[in-house]
């Protein structure tokens, strides 16, 4: 109605202007009739705003009421009877299926790129001489350069609710071209592969079958992406060069020992893994990918012990002390120079102790080991079973978080005197080394170490003697996948 309005006025004035006389002869009639048309038109308008209006809507008489109708039945068939088990006692319901194995595992690594350069020393050597060199980084040498130290690839995951597999390959080691000495880099290795069975729902107690690391020394545990130095001391490492070794063992973890761990764990220190609180087992004894070559198993315990000390007083609480020791039992062939493996077995025995103070923001960590195995005599030019001791101690100091991780800064200092099994003929070892570093988290799992190192070593060839000394700047960039 609103839009046709314009029209009637328009009808409306043409309709009072034809019927206006238009023999008016005087003003006065003019004015009259300029009177009458705006009374007629003021009437037009009212009645066309009357027509527009909406007539008042009259009162809706209620509704009658409507009888409420039940809904229909649904029909619902009975419930199953329980299932009984053989007793006649009702059964417990099932579980809901768990999803397939294959989507319960991980797939994760990490890469180690490595650049050492000498800043003086013993880089070379005349024949028959000691030169600067790692038995831990291979690229300590007088050509340098960069090296992959590890780039480790671990596949692991729960099988079934008591059965957890692990597979781990580094493709970052090297061989021995076959018409040269010249080593060729990047191949793949063996590493982990076992499989842990669980016997309690707490998960404490497991037993692990295949290749893993040995329960022997604190550091030889502790995952090369966790240390802060970075190689392994060479008293501690001279136990099982490696770390692994194909058998079984058996780890115990009380609750309360695990949950001190968690707690630790969620505060972003670097332990050493859970390898149980104690833990024993059966080797082949030969080292990381080796075939036996004797019959006989090596034989090793270890036992660790976390203190909680906020009972000494306020300076003390939240931190950790941890003590405990190794032993080990061992018959072992090293190769020898002539081809081949010894005819002779040596006896390997040896205990160790260590103990960790975590950085809270200062750290303690130390460990030493005595003992007897094989090494190469070169007054009489054979191995010889002979002692051996040595350890180190860390000093950590831990700076805070800086945005993607804590910075820290350590200090260690390490002593090594005995024969390293796994090179030809078993060597004699003679370390003393200084090294200073920091460790710095780039951003979100990419982190630098840097180092300074101040050797004074032996070189794992028997056929070179005296002790060579140098300095070194160590870097090493990591990433986790």
């Amino acid at each position: 109605m609103t839009r046709r309005r314009p029209y009637l006025f328009a009808v409306a004035a043409t309709a009072i202007w034809v019927a206006v006389p238009v023999q008016a002869q005087s003003v006065s009639d003019l004015q009259r009739q300029i009177d009458e048309l705006k009374a007629q038109v003021e009437t037009l308008q009212r009645e066309l705003r009357s027509a527009v209006q909406p007539a008042p809507m009259a009162a809706t008489p209620p509704m009658p009421a409507t009888p409420q109708v039940a809904p229909p039945a649904v029909a619902v068939s009975d419930p199953a009877p329980p299932v009984l088990a053989d007793d006649g006692t009702a059964d417990r319901m099932e579980p809901p299926a768990r999803a397939p194995w294959y989507d319960r595992l991980q797939l994760r690594g990490y890469t180690q790129l490595r650049y050492n350069a000498f800043l003086s020393g013993d880089a070379d050597a005349p024949a028959g001489m000691s030169r600067l060199r790692s038995v831990h980084d291979s690229s300590i040498n007088d050509d340098g350069g960069f090296s992959l130290r590890r780039v480790r690839l671990v596949l692991q995951g729960d099988v079934t609710d008591n059965i957890e597999l692990y597979l781990q390959h580094d493709f970052g080691t090297a061989v021995n071209n076959q018409s040269s000495a010249e080593p060729r880099q990047g191949f793949g290795q063996l590493r982990d592969a076992y499989v842990d069975v669980f016997l309690d729902r707490e998960k404490s107690f497991r037993l692990r079958f295949g290749q893993s690391k040995v329960p022997v020394g604190w550091e030889n545990l502790q995952s090369s992406s966790n240390r802060i130095p970075l190689d392994r001391s060479d008293a501690i490492n001279s136990a099982v060069p490696g770390e692994r070794d194909l058998g079984v063992v058996a780890y115990y973890t009380p609750p309360h020992v695990q949950r001190i761990w968690d707690r630790l764990d969620d505060d972003g220190q670097k332990l050493f893994g859970n390898y149980g609180a104690f833990g024993v087992g059966l080797f082949n004894g030969g080292g990381t990918n080796r075939a036996e070559r004797n019959g006989s198993a090596m034989t090793v315990a270890m036992a660790t012990w976390p203190f909680e000390l906020d009972g000494l007083g306020p300076m003390f609480r939240g931190q950790v002390l941890e003590l405990g020791g190794s032993a080990m039992l061992n018959r072992i062939r090293p190769e020898v120079r002539t081809g081949g493996v010894s005819e002779l077995d040596y006896r390997e025995d040896r205990i160790g102790v260590h103990a960790i103070l975590y950085p809270q923001p200062f750290g303690v960590q130390a460990e030493w080991a005595w003992g007897q195995g094989p090494q190469f005599d070169t007054a009489l030019q054979q191995i010889k079973e002979a002692p051996l001791n040595g350890g180190y101690l860390q000093l950590t100091y831990d700076l805070g978080e800086i945005g993607s991780g804590r910075l820290l800064t350590f200090g260690r200092w390490q002593h090594y005197r005995g024969g390293w099994k796994a090179a030809t003929n078993a060597p004699r070892l003679e370390t003393d080394e200084w090294e200073i570093g920091v460790e710095w988290p780039l951003m979100d799992a990419l982190e630098l170490t840097l180092a300074y190192a101040r050797m004074k070593r032996r070189e794992a060839d028997e056929r070179r003697t005296g002790r060579a000394e140098g300095d070194l700047i160590r870097t090493q960039l990591h990433w986790s996948y």
